[in-house]
């Protein structure tokens, strides 16, 4: 599977995309880059994630992924406090970062279970192999 193809990473993107388009005129740099960079890396670490070679590794990049959506989450909760993010706005980017939060927390679970599945299946043909030597 690609990770073009994950709804989890099209949603990452979507959201990022509109962050970014709605802050762009924000004069304070610090805060908008940083905004901006959290929900950059929702869909970044998705990607990079199902591009490495092991599953221990892709598994750490979704957890990455899960991270920043807190982070995004907070960040979007102090713009609304201070006035940078209008209400209606940071309300559903909140809603849809704990969305994509919780679809990764799935796609964990799911990963988890196969890294499990593939160990006991490993464990069965090794043990296979030594009973036919």
């Amino acid at each position: 599977m690609r990770f073009e193809d994950l709804e989890v990473w099209k949603r990452g993107v979507e959201l990022s995309a509109s962050i970014y388009l709605e802050l762009k005129q924000l004069r304070d740099y610090g805060f908008r880059d940083q905004i901006t960079r959290s929900g950059l890396s929702i869909p970044s670490n998705i990607a990079e994630g199902f591009e490495r070679a092991s599953q221990k590794e892709a598994m750490a990049f979704l957890s990455y992924a899960k991270g920043s959506s807190g982070e995004l989450r907070t960040q979007i909760i102090i713009g609304m406090k201070i006035g940078y993010v209008p209400e209606e706005v940071g309300k559903d980017w909140l809603r849809e970062a704990k969305e994509i939060s919780s679809m990764l927390s799935g796609l964990m679970k799911t990963k988890r279970g196969f890294l499990k599945n593939s160990k006991r299946l490993l464990q069965f043909w090794v043990g296979l192999a030594f009973l036919f030597r």
